[in-house]
């Protein structure tokens, strides 16, 4: 197997940076996305037709690191087409489906484990954003469950389970519901949370009690939490959701659940920072008390700062962290080993600016060993 120069985790802005400026500087790299296509994050995030600015950041002069990663006040479609147009221009290697399981240091390099495969490199970035989804924290394995409404059609003629009780949840359930009434499809949509009270907004309530008023045929479980993902003896993968439970005799209590296709499922449960990420990985952090007890800045209760040093780079020495991923703020090791908070703006000029600041670093440590 090919030992990468890079690999850079996310096909966002600072990873396209990324990639963009290691074939300039002549190393080679690989970009692994867990989405189906490059920006997924953005093009997940952005509603349709909003506009997307080129925003420097205060301080900075520009121009535009990357011009190609330039968006020039576009839609956000027209923006996202611009990309896919770029990734051609410079063929940047891209591999899809690849969520990150785990970054392992070996001798010399580090094994890089997806889902479904793994990569060594010299040098790992992690490019990947905030938007990071809440795991359904069940036994077993239930990655394969959807995150959006992609095709609402799909779901005609079988029972869907929407998780999660606030106005992203509510939307999705009131579409798949309409979808479903007008194909005369009398299967349910069940939206489950596992609290009692569902939180939306007063126009989210509306339109969810318009559609029920309708016909709508939608079931509501309530203290209904996620179980067990597991593959049924049909092949089919399955998530159990547990939806009551009873005290028996002798301590013992019944329980009763609930179990769905997972391609039947879509979990609308929030999402995370990288701080669980970078954790996983053994990247120093500090939580905002300790970022106030060496920096003397105050740090937000309960928020965690990842420890950088020059060029971006993580405690771990051959891994670097850029973007979204490191905002709103860091902690940076300077020269004469004190820590210094250092505010860091979650913008496309950012994110592209670290990468082209990550890349540098590598070629630079690169050239001097070599």
């Amino acid at each position: 197997m090919d030992i990468y120069d890079v690999v850079i985790i996310g096909a966002g802005p600072g990873g396209l940076a990324c990639a963009i400026k290691a074939k300039e500087l002549g190393l080679t790299y690989v970009i692994l996305e867990k989405g189906t296509s490059v920006f997924q994050g953005i093009i997940d995030s952005y509603p349709k037709g909003k506009k997307v600015y080129p925003t420097i950041p205060k301080g900075e002069t520009g121009p535009f690191p990357i011009e190609d990663l330039d968006p020039s006040h576009e839609p956000v479609e027209k923006y996202v087409a611009k990309i896919n147009a770029c990734v051609e221009k410079h063929k940047i290697a891209i591999q899809l489906g690849e969520d990150l399981q785990d970054i392992v240091k070996e001798e010399k390099d580090f094994r890089v484990v997806t889902g479904q495969n793994y990569y060594r490199a010299s040098n790992v970035i992690l490019a990947f954003g905030r938007n990071i989804p809440v795991d359904l924290g069940v036994y077993g394995d239930a990655k394969t469950v959807a995150r959006r409404l992609d095709n609402p059609e799909d779901h005609i003629g079988a029972s869907a389970l929407v998780l999660g009780g606030g106005n992203s949840a509510a939307d999705i359930v009131a579409a798949l519901s309409k979808v479903k009434r007008t194909a005369d499809d009398d299967t349910p949509v069940y939206w489950a949370h596992r609290r009692e009270q569902f939180k939306v907004d007063k126009g989210v309530a509306r339109d969810l009690g318009e559609e029920i008023l309708l016909g709508g045929n939608i079931r509501i479980l309530q203290g209904a939490i996620p179980v067990i993902g597991d593959v049924d003896k049909d092949g089919v993968d399955r998530l159990l959701i547990g939806v009551r439970s009873v005290d028996y005799d002798d301590g013992m209590k019944l329980h009763q659940g609930m179990s769905f296709p997972m391609k039947h499922v879509i979990a609308c449960i929030g999402t995370q920072g990288p701080a669980p990420v970078f954790e996983h990985l053994g990247l120093r952090q500090l939580s905002g008390a300790e970022v106030i007890g060496k920096t003397g800045r105050a740090g937000k209760a309960g928020s965690k700062f990842i420890v950088l040093r020059s060029g971006l780079q993580t405690s771990i020495e051959g891994i670097y962290a850029i973007g979204a991923a490191i905002s709103p703020a860091y902690v940076v090791i300077q020269e004469d080993g004190t820590l210094e908070r250092q505010k860091h703006v979650d913008l496309i000029f950012t994110a592209v600016s670290d990468g082209v600041q990550a890349i540098e670093e590598i070629a630079r440590r690169k050239s001097k060993t070599s």
